[in-house]
């Protein structure tokens, strides 16, 4: 698989790398988990991203990639759910990091961010402070950070991270235009995520209360359809990963054979500059309108 810089980190990152919040879920069993960790490792993908909420995820790495932890570059999120801590204060980042390292099984996590920190959080700077201590301190390499719009930009402004992970797919390509060339001019790692936008394809009508409902609602509005000769997942997959601003798009899956698929269909390489201006063309009509998708 394509292998990419990840900014001025001196890591190197899969230009699809593996979201494992499917494997949080207590549903699935622990070898289902380590086998399909091991099939996306052995897929040729370097970045696994996980994260304080996601269940069990943190835990299972830790237990079926100990022994494998130099293939990969680790991210994960923080900022809440440790006890005896608030959520959202310089405790329990340090905390949050540290709990992190022991479900982990590791002793550095390559990209820690805030898990979607509000801005006026953000602004009093002690949560991002306390992360670069963390940095400073050899326990994370990267102080990153996770979300979308004002605190977005907010985060990339302040100086104070290395990279950044927010949406980019067909429907949700705001923060993609704005925000990801000044994050790449200032030589941040970006991260794209929900690259195949909740797969809203799979509901013939509105799915309403569904995560994929505002995607949904999008790509009716833009008139989107995949080019003669593409599926849904290729046409979603290959406009997010060959995003110009974009070092790696994170995709989840709890099987074997979808992580397989996604990487044969990025070896395809990026759609016809034709397909991505007319796919950039329908959501700018929009672009006020639609803000990204926390």
């Amino acid at each position: 698989m394509e292998q990419r810089d990840f900014g001025k980190s001196g890591l190197r990152v899969s230009v699809v790398g593996f979201g494992a919040g499917h494997i949080g879920s207590p549903d699935q069993s622990e070898v289902d988990v380590e086998r399909l960790l091991g099939a996306v490792l052995d897929a040729g993908c370097t970045l696994i991203d996980t994260a304080r909420g996601y269940g069990m995820s943190e835990e299972r790495i830790g237990r079926h990639l100990k022994h494998r932890r130099d293939e990969f570059v680790l991210s994960s999120k923080c900022g809440y759910g440790i006890d005896g801590h608030g959520d959202w204060t310089a405790g329990i980042i340090e905390a949050g990091v540290d709990e992190a390292l022991r479900l982990l099984q590791t002793d550095r996590i390559d990209i820690m961010h805030l898990h979607s920190c509000p801005k006026d959080v953000l602004e009093r700077g002690e949560v991002a402070e306390a992360l670069n201590r963390c940095r400073e301190k050899g326990k994370i390499r990267v102080a990153a950070y996770s979300g979308e719009n004002d605190a977005l930009q907010y985060a990339i402004a302040s100086g104070a991270f290395g990279s950044v992970q927010f949406s980019v797919n067909l429907c949700d390509q705001r923060s993609a235009r704005n925000d990801a060339p000044m994050a790449k001019a200032k030589g941040m790692g970006v991260i794209g995520k929900r690259p195949i936008a909740n797969a809203f394809w799979r509901f013939d009508d509105q799915p309403h209360g569904q995560y994929a409902e505002e995607y949904w609602l999008r790509a009716k509005s833009m008139g989107l359809r995949p080019p003669d000769g593409l599926d849904w997942d290729e046409f979603a997959l290959r406009f997010a990963a060959f995003h110009d601003y974009v070092d790696s798009v994170i995709v989840g899956t709890s099987k074997t054979e979808n992580f397989a698929r996604n990487a044969q269909i990025a070896a395809r390489g990026a759609l016809s500059p034709e397909i991505v201006a007319g796919v950039r063309h329908a959501f700018s009509d929009h672009d006020n309108n639609w803000v990204g998708q926390v």
